[in-house]
């Protein structure tokens, strides 16, 4: 049980007319730890009591077990409960070290699946710190709703279709040779489409060829479907060694062509509701009752769009995965698409609407600019995460050169800290991204949460890995408590992400541990022969064992030796 239960069960047994929710969302943590570990304002009582706050407090207070407590205090409007702190402490040591594998784990999901699509690169062009945020962002998201008892199945929802084949056909025509495909795939392709964009800009007749060569490939053109295929075995083969790199896997890589032939139900299941209109010689779907603009489903000339394709995406996904929420990982730019296929799947009758869950996040700049491929102002993701190995290795090789596995703690620590950056950072907010400063050793950086459980592991192959089951995990000392009482909340912490689809709140609780074990080991003897010495072992096992935890649903490895 985390401390925060302990609380509310404790008010819970003398409100009894108040949800244990209602309570719960009520707690707070004192700023100052002399106030307490928690305390319960009891304004909202006043109106229905007809009594002063305080007044109410000092009722409540003879009321409540005190058992797990060391006191409680009725400070004005204001129930103060200080934990027990060496029983409580013991206990949460105890549920840790029995089970770390599951420790934090709860059924909050209740095995439901949950399709996450993310990622999605498109073919032919090179992965860019623009898809870093997407793929880890969604990772994470994965890994913490499997914690809460959800299925997640990962999807990688390819853009292998689309205008842009037809404008990478064209150049490839134009400008393009088999033997510089063949040398260098992904860089050569990304220069033939940063040049049709500057071509076309004096020369719109290059916009109609690549619309010709994209509706040939449509068609089933040999030559095209080639073309294509070629193209995207090539990016496909790029984005795997940059999958491996960031140990992200997936369920299914069917992506926008995948749906190519799924579409004429949806156009067929809008007519059969009477929802299409025409507009200008278009299809459309109506939303003016939800003050949206009107869906696009088809153009004039016949061509489906991108939200006709992701209808057809989302009700096969429904059919195939049958799944409680249906997550899309995808920027911030793109929340009116969704709003108007959450509208239309409404409009469609299908109540499962409700469960589609937009999870959109904020750009990475670099120097305040934002990274844009068709000016050709594109980072490329593989080339970040290998200069963030090196710096890492650079790092490493000054603190302990005789580490062993040093090119493989490099690796862990150096993407490690590139996944990490990302997702301290909420999700909404975007951020400027400096290598220098997101591979160093100190200040609030994965290295830094890395760097403080080696330490605690160094702690125990010192004392010799002692057996910890039978021993006591009674700690007096009071500079243990802010740590212990940090361990105990971790459950409590999985949840609000899982709930908020909030990665950071897992990362800055990480960031904290780190930092309360750090002061706690400045300031206290763990390895002291003394009654205590197997209890402060087993809270330094604790520690290394969630702060594994909490690195691992990030998407993190938490190498033993840094």
């Amino acid at each position: 049980m985390d401390t925060k239960t302990q609380v509310v069960e404790a008010l819970a047994k003398v409100l009894p007319d108040i949800e244990v929710i209602d309570i719960e969302a009520k707690i707070e943590r004192p700023k100052d730890t002399t106030k307490g570990d928690y305390a319960f304002p009891v304004f909202f009582l006043a109106k229905q009591l007809h009594q002063a706050p305080q007044q109410i407090a000092q009722d409540l207070l003879p009321k409540i077990d005190q058992k797990g407590f060391e006191k409680i205090e009725v400070v004005g409007p204001y129930l103060n409960f200080f934990l027990d702190k060496v029983t409580v402490g013991a206990g949460i040591l105890d549920e840790i070290l029995s089970d770390p594998a599951n420790y934090g784990s709860s059924n909050l999901g209740d095995g439901g699946n949950v399709s996450i699509d993310m990622s999605s690169p498109n073919i032919a062009k090179p992965m860019s710190m623009g898809h870093l945020r997407s793929t880890v962002i969604g990772n994470a998201l994965a890994n913490i709703l499997k914690k809460v008892n959800y299925n997640p199945i990962k999807i990688n929802h390819l853009g292998d279709w689309g205008t842009q084949f037809g404008k990478l056909m064209t150049a490839y025509k134009m400008w393009g040779s088999e033997e510089e495909v063949t040398a260098d795939p992904i860089n050569t392709l990304q220069k033939y489409y940063v040049r049709f964009h500057q071509e076309a800009e004096t020369n719109p007749e290059l916009d109609e060829d690549a619309r010709a060569w994209f509706k040939k490939l449509e068609d089933g053109d040999p030559e095209a479907l080639h073309l294509w295929e070629w193209f995207r075995e090539e990016s496909l083969q790029l984005f795997m060694k940059i999958y491996d790199l960031l140990d992200v896997h997936f369920d299914s890589f069917n992506g926008e062509a995948f749906y190519n032939d799924k579409m004429d139900e949806v156009v067929e299941l809008l007519e059969s509701k009477h929802l299409l209109q025409e507009s200008k010689g278009a299809e459309i779907v109506d939303l003016e009752k939800y003050n949206l603009n009107p869906a696009l489903i088809k153009k004039s000339d016949g061509a489906t769009l991108y939200i006709t394709r992701d209808l057809a995406a989302a009700i096969y996904r429904k059919r195939t995965y049958d799944f409680v929420q249906s997550l899309y990982v995808v920027g911030n730019e793109q929340q009116n698409h969704f709003k108007q296929l959450k509208a239309v799947l409404k409009e469609m009758d299908y109540d499962w609407s409700d469960s589609i869950h937009h999870i959109p996040f904020g750009l990475i700049t670099q120097g305040g600019r934002k990274l844009s491929t068709r000016k050709g102002h594109i980072i490329l993701l593989e080339v970040v995460l290998n200069d963030a190995i090196d710096l890492a290795k650079k790092q490493i090789a000054a603190k302990n050169p005789t580490l062993a596995n040093a090119d493989k703690v490099a690796e862990q620590v150096g993407v490690g800290a590139v996944v990490f950056h990302d997702l301290k950072n909420e999700r909404l907010n975007s951020f400027d991204f400096d290598l220098e400063e997101v591979v160093r050793f100190e200040g609030e950086t994965g290295p830094y949460v890395q760097y403080a459980r080696a330490r605690s592991l160094s702690i125990l192959r010192k004392a010799g890995n002692p057996d910890l089951s039978d021993a006591t995990k009674k700690i007096t000392d009071p500079n243990a408590w802010e740590v212990i009482k940090a361990l105990g909340n971790y459950g409590d912490i999985i949840q609000k992400a899982a709930k908020e689809y909030e990665p950071s709140v897992i990362a800055k609780y990480t960031l904290q541990l780190a930092k309360d074990f750090n002061q706690y080991y400045a300031h206290s003897k763990i390895l002291v022969e003394d009654d205590e010495k197997l209890a402060r072992l087993a809270l330094v096992k604790a520690v290394s064992d969630v702060l594994e935890s909490g690195l691992t649903l990030l998407g993190v490895q938490a190498p033993d030796e840094m």
